[in-house]
């Protein structure tokens, strides 16, 4: 059975609540119980809130009951057609030699604040190590647009070996690429273009955007 983060639904119920400046008052005669009892819920003390009570209240502050509950999913209802849209798979991994966005490699689902034509070449990669501190910590989300094309500069996806990718700034040099971590405690590593042939050294994805950790518990 999965546990239950209480703090993580008072944090929501209270966020909601004043989202919507309903007062503790209100909330609590919509239900039928005490304001003290609210603040109990938004405290995190929310052993004996009932569904049936949490679904009035996730339809008075006009958000996602699942969402309200501490779930994974968007804050707000959306469609069937706009989760069509924008949802988009999560990987825990990639590696090379078969279909790194099979359902076997998606750990969860998460949503692109926009709608692109391909969304089928959009995914999201969790990121591991500390490399590429402050902009992605262990845990922390890229939101990748699958490509083999980058400008120099640009935070890409990078499998090399056939391991598991890397996320990496990628400058092109004249007789190849540099992978620059973010943390300086990683050293620059240099790859030639036959390097990149033989090993090899793929450019997989482009990073589009960062998300923290914190927005998928």
């Amino acid at each position: 059975m999965e546990k239950i983060d209480y703090k993580l639904v008072g944090q929501r119920l209270k966020e909601a609540r004043i989202e919507k400046k309903i007062s503790l008052e209100n909330a609590g005669e919509k239900i039928g119980v005490h304001k003290t009892t609210i603040m109990r819920w938004e405290d995190g003390k929310t052993e004996k809130l009932d569904m049936a009570s949490l679904e009035i209240l996730a339809e008075y502050y006009s958000v996602n009951a699942l969402w309200l509950m501490g779930k994974n999913v968007p804050k707000i209802a959306m469609s069937l057609k706009y989760i069509q849209e924008k949802q988009i798979p999560i990987l825990g991994t990639v590696k090379a030699g078969y279909d790194y966005l099979a359902q076997e490699n998606i750990i969860g689902h998460t949503y692109l604040d926009f709608t692109p034509f391909d969304i089928e070449n959009y995914y999201a990669l969790e990121v591991t190590g500390d490399s590429m501190e402050p902009l992605f910590s262990n845990g922390d989300v890229a939101i990748v647009h699958k490509q083999d094309d980058f400008e120099s500069g640009n935070t890409c996806i990078v499998l090399i070996n056939g391991d598991e990718a890397t996320v990496k700034k990628v400058v092109k040099t004249e007789d190849g690429i540099d992978l620059i971590a973010m943390n300086p405690y990683y050293p620059v590593r240099h790859f030639t273009k036959e390097d990149m042939s033989k090993i090899p050294v793929q450019i997989i994805g482009k990073v589009v955007e960062a998300r923290k950790r914190k927005q998928f518990e």
